[in-house]
Parts: structure tokens; C-alpha cells; sequence
């Protein structure tokens, strides 16, 4: 192999060594800012319940925060978030609006999971509830996205304040509550969703894959450079 062909593989080598290493160390930031959420999580979701009122209005900081309020479930104006998966089965979490006392802007609750075949269509009187105090976490609701499904503006893709806005004849605050309770599987109501998932995800073992790709590349390139000097050193 000719040194201008050494020279291109190596430089090569250790431009992928540089871009797998600069992958393997964006994994272990992306790997911080996991355990510093779930750090996040387990703390706020671990404080006494507030009020409603006494939310933060900043989204941010409501976020994951135990909450507890009064109202009415207004399920005339229930949306249906279509396409969620639960243990690999298809279904559908219930968005019921929630009319606070005193209050003209309703909250959003997010009641759980029902099975639905296609994923979008359910008898909704069956999973009626009588509940008329809530417990569960915030969480935030991006601004923009999500469209409703043709002739169904009920049952939307995605939850944003565009969607609700859209489909619901009053306001709604800036994010909605995920109720907690019994995970399990009750008759005429949903399954909870429970609290969020609180694991490291998948970042560590792909940073390893990242530098383990970067040291072949750099071995690789070692090899061919003690090859092509070989023939070089013997004839000398």
C-alpha cells in the first residue's frame, strides 16, 4: 500500500475515532441528564400534595409535583389520546377536563389506559367515573402540535394547548395531571398510568459501543501502518 494510501486511511481512522469518541461522551452527558432528572422526579413526586392554587406557574417547576384538587368531570368534552401502547397491547388515554370550583379555566386529567382495538375508538360511557377529588403529578403540555382525527376533533394525536384549544369551548391551564393510584386492572375504570418510568435508559451501554468503535478504528489504523512499514524495515 502506497503512503498516500496509508495517509487517507489513517486520517479517516481517526476522524471516525474522534467522531465515535465525541458519540460515546454525548451518550454519558445524555446519561447525567437522566439520573438528574429521575433525581428530579423521585424528590418532587416524593413531596406533600398542594393545592392547585399553590402550583408554581411556572410549567417547569409545577412539573412532577404532587397536586390535589376539587371538581367535576365534564366527560361531554373528553378527548381521546389515540395510538398508546400498554405492554404491547393498543389502546387509549383518557383527557378528561376537569371544572374546578371557582375557576373558569378547567385542568386536564389524565385518567389512564383503556384497551382499544384501533387504537382511537372506545364506548366512553363505560369508563365513566364518580370521582370527584383528584391526586396526581403535573406535567407539562408543549404549546403546538398534534392534529385531531378527520370528523372526531375528540380524539387527537397528540396533547398540546392547540388540541385542547381546539376542541374545548373554555381554557385550560398550561399543563395537565396525571391521576395516580391503583395501577391495576378495575372493572368500568382505566389503568392508571402511574408515575414515570425512573431507569437509566439505554445511554450507558451505547457510550461503551461509541469508544468500543473508536479503539477499533484507532487499532485498525495502527495495524495497517505497522504493515505497510514491514516490507520496509525487512529490506533494510
Amino acid at each position: 500500500m502506497s503512503r498516500l494510501r496509508v495517509g487517507i486511511f489513517v486520517l479517516f481512522a481517526v476522524l471516525a475515532a474522534a467522531l465515535f469518541a465525541r458519540l460515546g461522551i454525548w451518550q454519558l452527558h445524555r446519561l447525567a441528564e437522566r439520573r438528574e432528572r429521575n433525581a428530579l422526579v423521585v424528590s418532587r413526586l416524593d413531596s406533600v400534595e398542594v393545592p392547585l392554587a399553590k402550583l408554581p406557574r411556572d410549567t417547569a417547576q409545577s412539573r412532577f409535583r404532587r397536586v390535589r384538587f376539587v371538581g367535576v368531570p365534564d366527560y361531554a368534552q373528553e378527548l381521546i389520546l389515540a395510538a398508546r401502547t400498554h405492554n404491547g397491547a393498543p389502546g387509549v388515554d383518557l383527557i378528561t377536563p376537569i371544572r374546578v370550583v371557582g375557576n373558569d379555566t378547567a385542568v386536564l386529567l389524565n385518567r389512564g389506559w383503556v384497551y382499544s382495538p384501533d387504537a382511537a375508538s372506545i364506548y366512553e360511557d363505560r369508563w365513566r367515573e364518580h370521582d370527584s377529588v383528584f391526586v396526581g403529578y403535573a406535567e407539562t403540555m408543549p404549546t403546538e402540535g398534534g392534529v385531531p382525527y378527520r370528523s372526531r376533533p375528540h380524539t387527537i394525536t397528540r396533547l398540546t394547548m392547540a388540541t385542547a384549544r381546539a376542541a374545548l369551548p373554555y381554557p385550560v391551564f398550561p399543563f395537565y395531571v396525571v391521576e395516580m393510584g391503583d395501577t391495576t386492572v378495575a372493572a368500568g375504570r382505566p389503568e392508571r398510568v402511574g408515575v414515570p418510568p425512573l431507569d437509566e435508559g439505554p445511554h450507558k451501554s451505547y457510550a461503551i459501543q461509541w469508544f468500543f468503535f473508536a479503539l477499533v478504528a484507532l487499532v485498525g489504523a495502527a495495524i495497517v501502518v505497522s504493515n505497510a512499514r514491514r516490507p520496509k524495515n525487512q529490506g533494510t
